[in-house]
């Protein structure tokens, strides 16, 4: 068999699980979650083999494509089922089936007394294969439909526990807030086809030897299209202004977070842009746009991972940070779009083991998520405290660990931007550098170490800490190792570069600022930042309470008022744009077409009084007309 013809079993796998679990009832009760976790594998075994024929080949012809049949045989309209995996691809492919097939096998162990397991691994295997099809896609219609896919299956996977109205409300936020940048990626298909005539990648986007149709066409076109594309990856990539869905989505079992904000939908948006880069490289005011949505958004997410004493929601403010800094790369062009990828990568292991390390916390604690109510797990829970360890030390760009790397290699980028513009997000990406390594060693501090918090919950029921099960365990294992070598294994030799280079680009700009000068820099930063956190929570006890704080504090508690700006803004001024075009349309629309027809209709009325049926009132009327006649005559001939 063909590599090619491997491709499509890629998505088949997991779409199986997905069908069987969902559709096969409680016969599978006893299984189902081995069924889902042995199909997210396969799938991954599959796309192992298909990554050892890419090595194989030269580096310039490394893609594989495979056309399934015609979607959408229109004339002059034509959407094929097609799949197309290459380097970039090939990267998201392996990221999503390993660290999905890792998630899987902690979840046998998190979701063990849940009664609806099977229907949690269905949604797990309809999310893989939906973010599948996504990233595999050969066209931004087909795109679109994982693009969709990912959103129902986030939607059934952050409300799992519905019997919670916080739960449903999330998920209900969720799917409304990524409704909005939906709308961009329909919008930029749109004027992609009215444009190009095609929304295929091949001819659309081109290679670096043969550049596509998006070359020619007009800056202002191109600009639109981008801003679009830009726009629904700040609704899936949860970017500054579409960012409001992320903490909430917390609600969801923590097998989601992990997945969601790991490896699979939260970089959903970075694909996209990096994907789409021709369209970028040829709008500069759109990368710029670009740039500033990430530099923003890193510093936002950082600022309210600060304050938040939820463990899972401090790190879904992380999350949102270092997809920032991924967005901010991507703007940067051929100069940062293999390090946004990269660093992807890396974030795909560390993160996702911070987040199942909190799993396991939690499931020592009796699903306790208030950090104020840890301290000194150290010593109850080893593996976790070890495992979640090193993934703070790779989020935090720790030398020598994958966040090194990759993290580093961004705030570079950013100065060899160059001017005025490199200097602000050069500074920005350093700054948060410095806020994400005090507010993940505040978490470190809270949970793992000072004296046990933890009191009987109002059932007088006292948590007694213990370590998670090996079948939790075995996973975080792998992610700690893939966060402390990850970013050696990419960054050393360039072996990353090399294998993206192709499909991405790669340029190298005139920093004003060396390479050791940012390495010794971040690393300042670093011990900064941990310097300060120890400080405040290290050496002094934890308050079971936490403190009014400051403004900012207050501010960053409650998400930068990010909920009550989009109510006063967007409900508020939804409601009050709503009633104003339901005034027009009463006043002025209705007003007019029915002043219309009561004119005519008064009009009518007049008319009708002269039919009257008397021979004296049609006489008269007689008289009347021949006497004007009479009278118009005389005067024409008097002209």
């Amino acid at each position: 068999m063909n590599a090619e013809n491997l491709i499509a079993l890629l998505i088949a796998a997991p779409l199986l699980g997905a069908a069987v679990l969902l559709v096969g009832g409680r016969r599978l009760d006893a299984v189902g979650h081995w069924v889902g976790t042995l199909l997210s594998a396969a799938s991954f075994v599959i796309g192992v083999i298909l990554f050892a024929d890419l090595l194989g080949k030269d580096a310039e012809h490394r893609t594989l494509t495979q056309h399934l049949f015609s979607w959408i045989p229109v004339e002059g309209f034509q959407a094929d089922v097609a799949f197309r995996l290459d380097q970039l691809s090939m990267t998201f492919v392996l990221l999503i089936t390993g660290v999905g097939s890792l998630i899987h096998l902690y979840s046998i162990g998190y979701m063990e007394h849940d009664e609806r397991r099977r229907r949690f691994f269905g949604y797990l295997n309809l999310f893989l294969a939906a973010m599948l099809l996504l990233v595999l896609a050969d066209n931004y219609l087909l795109l679109y439909v994982g693009w969709e896919g990912v959103g129902l299956a986030s939607y059934l996977l952050i409300g799992f526990w519905q019997h919670k109205p916080s739960a449903a409300t999330a998920a209900k936020k969720a799917f409304l807030v990524n409704r909005v940048g939906d709308m961009g990626l329909s919008i930029a298909i749109m004027l992609m086809f009215t444009t190009f005539g095609t929304f295929a990648f091949g001819p659309l986007l081109g290679t670096h030897a043969e550049p596509g149709l998006a070359g020619g066409a007009s800056e202002g076109k191109l600009t639109a299209i981008a801003l679009m594309l830009l726009l629904a990856a700040c609704g899936k990539s949860a970017q500054v202004p579409l960012q409001s869905w992320l903490g909430d989505a917390m609600e969801g079992p923590t097998p989601v977070s992990a997945l969601i904000h790991a490896a699979t939908m939260v970089t959903a948006g970075v694909y996209l842009i990096v994907r789409s880069a021709a369209i970028f490289n040829a709008a500069p005011d759109a990368q710029l746009v670009v740039t500033v949505v990430g530099a923003v958004t890193l510093l936002f997410g950082a600022i309210v991972g600060c304050a938040k004493d939820d463990i899972k929601k401090a790190l879904a403010g992380s999350t949102m940070s270092q997809i920032g800094y991924m967005v901010l790369a991507a703007g940067l062009g051929p100069i940062g779009y293999v390090f946004a990828i990269m660093h992807l990568v890396t974030h795909g292991f560390f993160k996702a083991g911070l987040f199942l390390g909190a799993g396991s916390v939690m499931h020592g604690m009796n699903d306790e998520v208030d950090m104020r109510k840890y301290g000194g797990l150290r010593t109850y829970m080893p593996v976790t405290f070890i495992t979640f360890g090193l993934g703070y030390l790779a989020i935090i760009g720790f030398p020598g660990l994958s966040g090194f790397f990759s993290k580093d290699k961004i705030i570079e980028a950013a100065f060899a931007k160059g001017g005025t513009e490199g200097w602000i997000l050069g500074g920005a990406a350093l700054l948060g550098a410095a806020i994400t390594a005090y507010y993940m060693t505040r978490v470190m501090l809270m949970t793992f170490f000072g004296e046990k918090r933890w009191q009987p919950d109002e059932n007088g029921n006292e948590p007694h800490p213990h370590e998670s099960p090996r079948v939790m365990t075995i996973p975080m294992i792998v992610l700690a190792v893939g966060s402390v070598f990850g970013g050696a294994i990419f960054g050393i030799g360039d072996r990353f570069l090399h294998w993206l280079e192709p499909v991405t680009g790669h340029s190298h700009g005139d920093s004003p600022v060396s390479a050791l000068t940012v390495t010794l820099a971040t690393v300042v930063v670093l011990v900064i930042g941990g310097a300060i956190a120890y400080a405040q929570y290290g050496r002094r006890p934890v308050p079971a309470v936490a403190p009014r704080g400051s403004l900012l504090t207050r501010a960053a508690r409650r998400d930068l008022l990010q909920d009550d700006f989009n109510h006063v803004v967007l409900v508020r001024g939804g409601e009050h744009l709503t009633r104003s075009l339901v005034y027009v349309d009463h006043t002025l629309v209705d007003g007019v077409v029915n002043g219309t027809a009561a004119g005519f209709g008064g009009l009518s009325g007049r008319l009708r009084r002269v039919q009257n049926g008397f021979a004296r009132s049609y006489a008269v009327s007689m008289f009347g007309g021949v006497a004007l006649l009479i009278a118009a005559t005389l005067l024409m001939r008097a002209v």
